[in-house]
């Protein structure tokens, strides 16, 4: 590395101690001698993957030319050849990462494809979704007997296929309620790794798949009152951008803190959608009234998000003064009372946009509190969208409209340009 190459020169201006010099050049050569291992994991998981493809393409182009016994043996060689290289993994590898991570997620595929050959040769019915659940099902082990965080990431991938296939794309035949129950089983492997390894690229890849997962499949509990998800999705957006505020991603970047990135545009998008006049005539013209709606599992998730939430900010407000938490955080609060407001009012949208308005200017804020450009930059594009949402949705006239641009445009130039003679006034 050239910091490498610039220490001496450094010492000789007297800038660092060589006390100092040694311990940077111990860092950044441990650093550079880590490099390749990861670089060696990720090539040997993308191996056992490309490798387990080709074994399945080789044996499909000469299916039809075997016999069932002979089938039926191709159909298993790939899941005794993954728990051989499992079995030896732990046996003779155990502190080896690359051996572990390649040979689970070899045998992960292996299980796929020898299920989907034993079905086929064997004629047993089922269908997609009941395949990605028996696959999923047995894989579970899998991450927790190997270790294997790319196991742990295939088998999230693979639940949320499921729960999508089961409550979207076969609704309403299916439901995937299993989905929560293999959700939660592999949960405390993801608490391991953010403790053990709160660094590592794995736990970073979790910290995206985790969130984007619930995104996904929180829809899967609709039923009958799916305007309900609304507020059960700003819940989940909420504690996501609560769960990205711990200290724990404090001295993170982020890129890899995916539970406030997807939080903070998700309750944007969501409260840029329901700015729109059109959706709440659609929510108010449900029928709210009748126990059942409270009974309904639109309802109880909902509740049980928005209660989660709730109990997360008040931790966060007791550990730090109300000025310091995100304005996105507690916008599911507001949301609420607007959205039981809204099932009755159609003033509901004027709040929302009022609401939508609050977070952009309250965002600059505390953009400019932290003298940061890229939280004032988010502020400055939540208000740029507003004002091209409502250009498309109001009578206003041209010069108008092209007015309010103007003056957004000028805002983002000005906040920028601001923030940048101020640094440049505290580097004098």
């Amino acid at each position: 590395m050239n910091i490498l190459n610039d220490i001496p020169e450094l010492v000789r201006q007297e800038i660092i101690t060589p006390e100092t010099a040694d311990r940077l050049r111990h860092y950044y050569q441990r650093k550079e001698a880590t490099s390749p291992i990861r670089l060696i994991t990720v090539f040997s998981v993308l191996g056992a993957i490309l490798t387990g493809l080709g074994i399945i393409l080789i044996i499909a182009h000469n299916w039809d030319a075997l016999s069932r016994t002979a089938q039926t043996f191709l159909a298993f060689l790939p899941l005794l050849l993954g728990q051989a290289l499992c079995g030896y993994a732990l046996w003779k590898k155990e502190a080896d990462n690359t051996w572990r991570e390649s040979a689970a997620v070899f045998l992960f595929f292996a299980m796929g494809a020898s299920i989907s050959l034993v079905s086929q040769v064997y004629h047993i019915p089922g269908d997609l979704g009941s395949f990605l659940l028996t696959w999923m099902a047995l894989c579970l082990p899998l991450v927790y007997v190997m270790r294997s965080s790319a196991t742990s990431l295939l088998f999230l991938a693979g639940i949320t296929w499921y729960a999508a296939q089961e409550s979207y794309w076969t609704y309403p035949s299916g439901n995937s309620y299993a989905y929560w129950l293999l959700l939660f089983s592999v949960l405390p492997y993801y608490f391991r790794l953010i403790k053990k390894q709160p660094q590592s690229n794995y736990t970073t890849f979790h910290h995206w798949l985790v969130p984007l997962s619930l995104t996904i499949t929180l829809g899967t509990v609709a039923e009958r009152h799916e305007e309900l998800l609304f507020p059960a999705y700003m819940g989940l957006f909420g504690l996501f951008c609560l769960l990205g505020d711990l200290p724990y991603f404090n001295d993170q970047k982020t890129r890899n803190n995916g539970y406030l990135v997807l939080g903070s545009l998700g309750t944007v998008a969501l409260l840029l959608a329901l700015s729109f006049a059109d959706i709440w005539q659609g929510i108010r013209s449900e029928d709210w009234t009748g126990s059942h709606v409270m009974v309904s599992p639109e309802a109880i998730t909902a509740t049980l998000i928005t209660l989660a939430a709730c109990a997360l900010l008040y931790r966060q407000l007791k550990r730090e003064a109300l000025q310091a938490a995100s304005p996105l955080a507690f916008s599911f609060v507001f949301f609420i009372a607007i959205f039981l407001y809204g099932l009755f009012n159609p003033a509901a949208v004027v709040l929302t946009n009022l609401l939508v308005l609050g977070i952009g200017i309250t965002t600059i804020r505390s953009g400019t509190r932290q003298d940061h450009l890229g939280i004032i930059n988010f502020g400055l594009l939540v208000i740029a969208t507003l004002v091209a949402c409502r250009f498309f949705d109001t009578d206003l006239s041209f010069v108008v409209r092209g007015v309010l641009f103007v003056l957004v445009g000028v805002g983002f130039f000005a906040m920028n340009y601001w923030i940048l003679q101020k640094r440049k006034t505290h580097e004098h």
